[in-house]
C-alpha cells in the first residue's frame, strides 16, 4: 500500500511546521483575540510587507474636521478647511530560537517525539514573547531588551499639558515622588490603591482627550480594554462598600452581558464596568524604581500595531530542520520577521492611559 509521508528535511515539512506553528504559537498568545485588520482593533493588524520589500511602515492619521462651516449663501472659497494629517511607523526585524536534542540515544531513552516536543517548545517560547512585546509596548518599558521590545523602541507614556496619558491611582496626578500608601485620601482623586475610581477617571479623560481615545466597537457596542496588574485586581476583589459600586457588582454585570460575552475580547475577562473590559495578566509589570507601584493600562481601537514581513504566502513562521554530528542530532529553529508598538502620533500616545497604583505584594 503506498503512503505519503514528509521526512525530516522534507521541504513541504518544513512549511507545514512552519505553517501549524505560526497557527498555534498565536492561539496559544493572550493578545491574539485583540488583533484584527479593522481600525477598531485594540491591536492592529499591518501587512503591506507580506508581499513587499522593506523594513518599516508607515501609517497615518486623519483628525476631525473643526472649523465653523458656512451658513447659508455666503462664499465658501477661501474658506476651505486644509486636512491635519499625523504619521507614525513600526520596524520589523527577524527573531530567531531553536533547539537540538542530544543524539539518537538521548532520544531512544524518552517516551516522546524530541520534533514533536521541540515545536510546542518553540510555539510556546514565541506565543510568550509576543504577549512581552505587546505588554512592554503599551506600558512604555524604556528598560526592555532588545528581542523584548517588539523591535520597536517602546516610549514612555506622553504628558502633554492638558492631554495626559499617565495617571495615578484614582486619576491623581501626584509624581512617584510622592506616591506612597501615606498619599491616599478616601473618596478623592488621590486614592492611590486600585479602586473602581481609577476606571471612572481613565474613561472620562479618554473621552474628552485630544485627540480622543476612540473605543472598539464590539456587536455594535463601545467598549474600552484595561489590563490590569494582579496586585490591583486583588484590591479591587478586596474592596468592599454599601455606598459604592464594587467588585461583586462588576461580576454582576457581566453575567447581564448576554450573547456578546461570546465575543473573543471577553474570553477570559474579569468583569466590565463603566463599559470597560477588564483583564488581568501577569505581565504587566511593576515601576522599575518602587516596586510596591504597578502599571495598568486603558485602551481604545489601534492602542497597538503589530506588523510582519515577507514570507511564504501561507505562513509567517519559518521553520527550519538540520542534522549535526554525522545525522545525529535533531536541530530545529523557528523565525519571525515582526514588529509590534505603542502607537504614537504628534508625541501623543494615540490608544493607551497608563494607571499607576499603590499595588504592593500581600503579606
Amino acid at each position: 500500500m503506498a503512503t505519503t509521508a514528509f521526512p525530516v528535511n522534507h521541504p513541504q515539512s518544513a512549511k507545514l511546521w512552519g505553517k501549524r506553528l505560526m497557527r498555534e504559537a498565536l492561539k496559544e498568545t493572550y493578545v491574539s483575540r485583540f488583533m484584527g485588520s479593522s481600525k477598531d482593533s485594540l491591536i492592529y493588524v499591518k501587512d503591506e510587507l507580506k508581499k513587499s520589500a522593506g523594513d518599516q511602515i508607515k501609517y497615518g492619521l486623519r483628525m476631525q474636521l473643526s472649523g465653523d462651516g458656512i451658513v447659508g449663501d455666503s462664499t465658501l472659497e477661501g474658506n476651505e478647511e486644509a486636512l491635519t494629517t499625523y504619521q507614525d511607523s513600526i520596524l520589523i526585524d527577524q527573531l530567531r530560537h531553536g533547539t537540538r536534542s542530544a543524539g539518537e540515544m538521548s532520544e531512544q531513552r524518552v517516551p516522546f517525539s524530541v520534533r514533536e516536543e521541540g515545536k510546542d517548545a518553540l510555539r510556546d517560547w514565541f506565543a510568550a514573547r509576543l504577549d512581552t512585546w505587546f505588554f512592554n509596548a503599551i506600558t512604555g518599558d524604556t528598560t526592555a531588551a532588545a528581542g523584548y521590545d517588539g523591535n520597536n523602541a517602546p516610549t514612555a507614556p506622553t504628558s502633554a499639558a492638558g492631554n495626559t496619558r499617565i495617571m495615578y491611582g484614582a486619576g491623581s496626578t501626584s509624581t512617584t515622588a510622592s506616591f506612597t500608601a501615606t498619599t491616599s485620601n478616601s473618596g478623592s482623586i488621590r486614592q492611590v490603591n486600585f479602586q473602581l475610581g481609577a476606571i471612572d477617571k481613565l474613561v472620562n479623560q479618554a473621552k474628552i482627550a485630544t485627540p480622543l481615545i476612540r473605543p472598539l466597537r464590539i456587536e455594535g457596542q463601545s467598549k474600552y480594554v484595561m489590563f490590569l496588574h494582579p496586585n490591583a485586581v486583588r484590591q479591587l476583589r478586596m474592596s468592599a462598600s454599601t455606598t459604592a459600586v464594587t467588585w461583586y457588582d462588576i461580576m454582576r454585570a457581566r453575567a447581564e452581558g448576554g450573547d456578546i460575552k461570546n465575543n473573543p475580547i471577553y474570553n477570559g475577562a474579569l468583569g466590565e464596568y463603566n463599559g470597560v473590559i477588564l483583564h488581568e495578566s501577569t505581565r504587566i509589570r511593576g515601576l522599575s524604581t518602587d516596586s510596591n507601584v504597578k502599571f495598568n493600562v486603558l485602551c481604545g481601537a489601534q492602542a497597538a500595531c503589530f506588523a510582519t514581513g515577507r514570507r511564504d504566502e501561507d505562513t509567517q513562521m519559518k521553520w527550519v530542520e538540520e542534522m549535526f554530528d554525522y545525522e545525529n542530532q535533531l536541530g530545529i529553529s523557528a523565525a519571525l520577521i515582526g514588529g509590534l508598538k505603542k502607537t504614537v502620533f504628534n508625541g501623543i500616545d494615540f490608544g493607551t492611559i497608563v494607571c499607576l497604583s499603590h499595588s504592593p505584594n500581600p503579606t
